[in-house]
């Protein structure tokens, strides 16, 4: 399990969830989330994170609807300002979800690839589930060299692949960087991954290409929660993806290497 950190009970991660408002009371305000559920209704494309949603998702209050079942984001349609949530109890069940997608991939030795477009907030998550992936028989996939997109280049870090511009690990919702790796596995006759365990775009990309993904989405980024209901996406989890302190994370990743069977290797 990881080192220095306690796996919790179910309860001691929702409480813990609360406290650090990865869920609860979190720091996305409802203007915000109403926002960009507008204009993902409205078809703008940057919102969609990949996934081809066509005109099926055109009601704003349906969006919401799904976002207050699987997210738990404030149902009333007329609430429009202040304090929105998540739920963290959805937060667990899908962490447990997901944990079965993770023990399948272990069982069946599957190529598994990691990817964030928020590497200042879930980095060290996907590091830590790759790593434990790894030593439990996975292939952690390795990327091709030598990818950009319009936004950056596309490299792979403990692991782990993210977007980089000007030294910096880049935040991205962009699905190009997914699609630039797709892209090349197949232009190189290279296997694809079994499994994406991802975030943003890198999972929407993947998800709507066939492959089995996880993602974990914040509480503004509906696109992979109507993924998931839709089937394309098999495992979305709710939570805020860049709280104050990454180190905040660790509980729930242990939570869920520990559901998922798995340990992490010194």
């Amino acid at each position: 399990m990881l080192p220095h950190v306690t796996v919790p009970s179910r309860q001691e991660l929702a409480d813990h969830l609360v406290a650090t408002r990865i869920a609860g009371d979190v720091a996305t305000p409802r203007e915000n989330n109403r926002s960009h559920y507008g204009r993902l209704a409205a078809g703008d494309r940057h919102y969609w994170l990949g996934l081809e949603l066509g005109d099926r998702w055109t009601d704003e209050e349906a969006v919401l609807a799904v976002m207050a079942e699987r997210c738990g984001v404030v149902a009333d349609p007329e609430f429009r300002s202040g304090q929105d949530t998540i739920d963290p109890e959805l937060t667990i069940s899908a962490l447990e979800r997901a944990a079965r997608v993770l023990s399948k991939a272990v069982e069946d030795g599957q190529r598994v690839l990691f990817a964030t477009g928020h590497p200042g907030g879930l980095l060290d998550v996907h590091r830590t589930l790759a790593a434990a992936l790894r030593a439990a028989g996975c292939e952690v996939m390795a990327v091709p060299g030598g990818l950009s997109t319009e936004e950056g280049g596309v490299f792979q870090f403990c692991d782990v692949t993210m977007l980089e511009r000007g030294a910096t690990l880049w935040h991205t919702h962009s699905p190009a960087p997914m699609a630039a790796v797709l892209d090349a596995l197949a232009a190189q006759d290279l296997p694809l991954p079994d499994l994406v365990v991802a975030d943003h775009g890198w999972a929407g990309c993947a998800g709507q290409r066939g492959i089995t993904a996880i993602g974990f989405a914040d509480c503004n980024d509906p696109a992979l929660f109507l993924a998931e209901a839709e089937g394309t996406v098999s495992v979305t989890v709710p939570l805020d993806d860049h709280v104050t302190d990454p180190r905040f994370y660790d509980p729930m990743t242990g939570y869920l290497l520990d559901a998922a069977g798995l340990n992490r290797p010194a």
